[in-house]
């Protein structure tokens, strides 16, 4: 049971994310209407027979220790976990982790606590994709290798943003973290082996980059954090080349990380998508059993949109290409195009409502006759009646009252009040 473990690493501030990792840390922020990203690697782990999960985090981890202790109990005769490492002081250090590389080095003794351990899979918890880890395991143990990166092909614009490689058939040579300059990655590209494995692909992916994901025997992994570097891309990944055996497992299916705005709502909208790239419908994704009602819509219309569960949608309303989260409620004659509404994570019962109208407090939810256009609605939001949320100035980064504009999509904070008229 206690071979592999995964430790999947979520313990950065989410910068890029802000302003939806202002009060969650990035594992935590909901995807897809109804998930979270942890439940990313989370799934592909379960569905790979892993289960054994570490989850290192060390910042605002209260929500993500909310929703993993509410969504992911094995039963008094399972032998798995799936617990939280949030950064602490010890007689060994009292900082914060400094780097991917530090924070896995601070929690080894938790790993190596199960004498059965023989593999580690390293994930990270801010990509969205399906992958069948076992496969990777296959590889890893067929090609006697100390560590395998996980590589998936990319075109040359994108290499500024991975760690790229070169690979002799199974084995990685050569390594470089995210090259901005032609002259940096000149001799990475390798069209030949790209098309030997993926004989299908587009040629312009030519390059091969590292996903994230690590799979290391244990002793390897020991030997290569015995020193104080802080990083794997910068520092220990080309250190493992050097001094060990290293493969590069090749993948070619969706796989998109999400670290900032503009690829997270792209993604999430593409959820919505008649033939989507990550297609909710066909990977199994686990996340917390709500017990919701149906949702109801009055005579409105919705193209191409994703409605969770719970949900509840006034007349005359239009939702397109849009992902609308749980227990959303959406006033008469709204608008809502290109945007992804988080939902609220409680109904406001009569008496809410009640104390909310003699106090002049808005009610959960999105009024009438508002338009919303290429946002994100964080969780809980009160947006008032004859609001437009439509970026009106063409801006690419704001800071405003109760919302940000980043990448040019607004986003709404969590618990956020727009009164009736707003116009953004």
């Amino acid at each position: 049971m206690y071979e592999t473990i995964a430790l999947v690493l979520g313990g950065g501030k989410g910068t890029r994310l802000y302003p939806l990792t202002k009060d969650r840390s990035k594992p935590a922020v909901p995807i897809g209407g109804k998930y979270r990203l942890i439940d990313i690697p989370i799934s592909n782990c379960l569905n790979s027979d892993i289960n054994c999960i570490y989850i290192v985090t060390q910042f605002n981890s209260a929500s993500l220790n909310k929703h993993i202790n509410q969504a992911y109990r094995f039963d008094n005769f399972h032998e798995g976990f799936i617990d939280i490492l949030a950064a602490e002081q010890s007689n060994e250090s009292s900082d914060w982790y400094q780097g991917t590389a530090d924070a896995v080095r601070k929690n080894l003794k938790h790993l190596l606590s199960f004498p059965q351990l023989e593999h580690v899979l390293i994930l990270s918890g801010d990509q969205i994709y399906t992958m069948d880890y076992s496969k990777m395991m296959d590889f890893h143990k067929a090609n006697k290798c100390d560590m395998t990166l996980a590589v998936i092909p990319v075109v040359e614009k994108d290499t500024a943003g991975f760690g790229i490689m070169k690979l002799d058939d199974y084995r990685v040579t050569d390594f470089i973290e995210k090259p901005k300059t032609p002259e940096a990655r000149a001799g990475y590209a390798n069209i030949n082996l790209v098309k030997k494995y993926f004989p299908e692909i587009d040629p312009k992916k030519e390059y091969l980059a590292s996903m994230g994901i690590y799979l290391f025997s244990k002793e390897a992994l020991v030997k290569l954090l015995d020193n104080d570097k802080t990083d794997f891309g910068k520092d220990l990944i080309p250190q493992a080349i050097r001094e060990m055996n290293v493969g590069g497992y090749l993948f070619d299916g969706y796989w998109e990380d999400v670290g900032t705005i503009d690829s997270f709502i792209k993604a999430n909208i593409d959820f919505a998508a008649d033939h989507a790239s990550f297609d909710f419908y066909e990977s199994k994704v686990y996340t917390n059993s709500r017990f919701l009602p149906g949702s109801r819509v009055s005579d409105s219309v919705v193209k191409q949109s994703l409605l969770t569960d719970g949900i509840i949608v006034g007349t005359g309303t239009k939702i397109e290409r849009s992902v609308i989260g749980i227990r959303s409620i959406i006033g008469s004659n709204v608008t809502i195009e290109g945007s992804y509404v988080m939902g609220a994570d409680w109904y406001e019962i009569p008496e809410h409502k009640d104390y909310n109208r003699k106090h002049q407090i808005l009610h959960i939810g999105i009024g009438d006759n508002t338009i919303i256009k290429n946002a994100i609605i964080d969780k809980n939001a009160r947006i008032g009646k004859n609001c437009r949320i439509i970026n009106e100035k063409n801006l690419q980064e704001f800071s405003g009252p109760n919302y940000n504009i980043v990448d040019g999509v607004i986003i709404v904070h969590k618990n956020a009040t727009l009164p009736d008229g707003t116009v953004i």
